[in-house]
C-alpha cells in the first residue's frame, strides 16, 4: 500500500514539475498578444473599417456620374417603337460612342444629411471596436489571474503532499518502534491519500485555467505558461460618484450609443428631407460615324433635371415616421445603458473594496493557522495530543494557505474589472 501511494506521489511531483515550466508570459505581453491575434478584434476592426467606407458610399452622391457607351442598332425600315412606352420614337439604324454625365446640384441637405449619418455610424463602429478591445482585455487579465491562483494552489497542494508524506513516514516508523499506534498510522495515510487528491485536482484546475488563457488570447493550442507575478494595486478608489461619472465619459460603449443616437436623429432629418426637390445637372456627348442621313456626327446636349416629390401613398411620411421612432428608441436606448453602468460601476467598486479587505483576513487566517500547526505537532510529538488535532490543523493550515493565494489573484481580477468598467481598460 505504501509503495502505491509512494507510486502516485511521484508521478504527481513529476507531473508538478512539469506544469511549472515552459515559455515566460507577463499579463502586458498576454494582452498585446490578445490584441493583435484574436479574432473579436480583429472583426471589429473590420467592422469599423467597413462604416469608414460606408460613408464615402454616402459621400459619393456629391460628386458627377460619368459613363461611357458604345452602341450600335440595325433596325426594320420604317419601324417604330409601339408598345410599352406612351411614344413611339423612331428606330434609326447607327453606330456611335459617347459619355453621359449626371451631376447632382442640391437635394436640400438629404445628402448632406447622409453623409453625417454614415460618419456618426462609423464613429459608433469605431467605439465598438473599442469595446471589442476591453472585453477581450478583461477577459485576459481574468484568465491570467485565474491560472496565477491554479498555479499558486498547485504549489500548496504540493507542498501539503510533501509535509504529510513526511508526517507519514515519521508516524510508520515510530509505529514499528511501537511508539506510536496504527490507528495514527492509518490518520497519516488517510492525510497523505487527501493531500494527493488535492494534487490531482490542483492539476486539472491548473490545465483547465491555461485552456481558458489560451482561449482569451484568441489561440487554438494551450501551452502551459510560467506566468509572471503582478504586483498588488492599490486600495480601491473612495469616490463612488467621481467613477460614475469617469465610467460614463470614458467607457466606449457609452460613447458608441451615444453616436447611434445622434446618427438615428440625423438619419431622420434625412427622411424628412425626402419631400424637397432634387436638381440635378445632365449631360451627353459622343459622335455617330454611321447614322442615318441628315444627322449629323457629333452630338452633343446639356440640361437641368428637376424632381419635386408628388404623391406616394405616404411613402416618405412613413419612412420619416420610422425614422423618428427609431431615433426615439436609440435615446431610450442611451438611458438604459447609462444605469447600468451606473450599476455596474457600483458593484464592481464594491467587490473591489471586498477584495481588499480579504487580503489581510487570509494573511491574518494564515498566519494563524501556521502557529496553530506548529502547536500541534508540538503537541503531538510530546504525546499530548492524538493525530486527529494534528490531522485537523494540518488541514486548516492548507485551507488558509489557499484561500490567501485566492484573495490575491481574485483582488486583482476584481481591479480589472473595476479598470473595464470605469472604461480605462483599453
Amino acid at each position: 500500500m505504501r509503495r502505491a501511494a509512494w507510486t502516485v506521489f511521484m508521478l504527481l511531483g513529476a507531473a508538478t514539475a512539469a506544469a511549472q515550466s515552459g515559455p515566460s508570459l507577463s499579463l502586458r505581453e498576454a494582452e498585446a498578444r490578445a490584441l493583435q491575434q484574436h479574432p473579436q478584434v480583429l472583426a471589429g476592426q473590420y467592422a469599423a473599417r467597413a462604416g469608414a467606407e460606408i460613408t464615402r458610399e454616402v459621400r459619393s452622391a456629391y460628386f458627377p456620374t460619368v459613363f461611357g457607351s458604345v452602341t450600335g442598332v440595325e433596325s426594320q425600315d420604317g419601324s417604330r417603337i409601339a408598345a410599352g412606352g406612351l411614344n413611339n420614337p423612331i428606330i434609326l439604324d447607327r453606330a456611335a460612342a459617347g459619355v453621359s454625365l449626371s451631376q447632382l446640384l442640391t437635394d436640400f441637405g438629404r445628402t448632406s444629411d447622409l453623409v453625417q449619418t454614415a460618419s456618426l455610424r462609423a464613429h459608433a463602429l469605431e467605439q465598438g471596436a473599442a469595446t471589442d478591445r476591453a472585453d477581450v482585455l478583461l477577459r485576459v487579465d481574468r484568465a491570467y489571474f485565474a491560472a496565477l491562483r491554479a498555479q499558486a494552489i498547485l504549489r500548496v497542494a504540493q507542498g501539503t503532499v510533501d509535509a504529510r508524506q513526511l508526517v507519514a513516514d515519521q508516524v510508520g516508523a515510530l509505529a514499528q518502534s511501537n511508539l506510536k499506534s496504527g490507528l495514527d498510522v492509518s490518520f497519516a495515510r488517510v492525510n497523505l491519500s487527501e493531500a494527493q487528491l488535492l494534487l490531482l485536482q490542483a492539476r486539472n484546475d491548473q490545465a483547465a485555467a491555461f485552456a481558458a488563457l489560451a482561449a482569451a488570447l484568441g489561440q487554438p493550442d494551450a501551452p502551459t505558461y510560467a506566468l509572471v507575478d503582478e504586483p498588488l494595486p492599490p486600495a480601491p478608489p473612495a469616490d463612488e460618484a467621481a467613477l460614475v461619472a469617469q465610467a460614463l465619459r470614458e467607457r466606449p460603449d457609452v460613447a458608441g450609443e451615444r453616436l447611434a443616437r445622434e446618427s438615428a436623429a440625423k438619419f431622420a432629418e434625412a427622411e424628412r428631407a425626402l419631400w424637397f426637390p432634387t436638381i440635378s445637372a445632365l449631360g451627353a456627348a459622343g459622335v455617330a460615324p454611321y447614322r442615318q442621313a441628315g444627322i449629323n456626327s457629333p452630338y452633343s446636349a446639356i440640361g437641368i433635371n428637376v424632381t419635386v416629390p408628388v404623391t406616394n401613398g405616404s411613402l416618405f411620411a412613413a419612412r420619416h415616421a420610422e425614422a423618428s421612432l427609431r431615433a426615439r428608441a436609440e435615446t431610450e436606448r442611451v438611458r438604459d445603458l447609462e444605469n447600468r453602468v451606473t450599476r455596474d460601476v457600483r458593484i464592481a467598486l464594491l467587490d473591489a473594496r471586498s477584495g481588499f479587505e480579504r487580503l489581510d483576513l487570509t494573511n491574518q487566517l494564515l498566519e494563524q493557522a501556521s502557529q496553530a500547526q506548529e502547536l500541534a505537532e508540538a503537541r503531538y510529538n510530546l504525546g499530548l495530543s492524538s493525530i486527529v488535532e494534528l490531522s485537523q490543523a494540518q488541514l486548516n493550515k492548507t485551507r488558509a494557505e489557499i484561500e490567501q493565494a485566492s484573495a490575491r489573484y481574485d483582488y486583482q481580477a476584481r481591479m480589472s474589472s473595476l479598470r473595464y468598467q470605469l472604461g480605462t481598460l483599453k
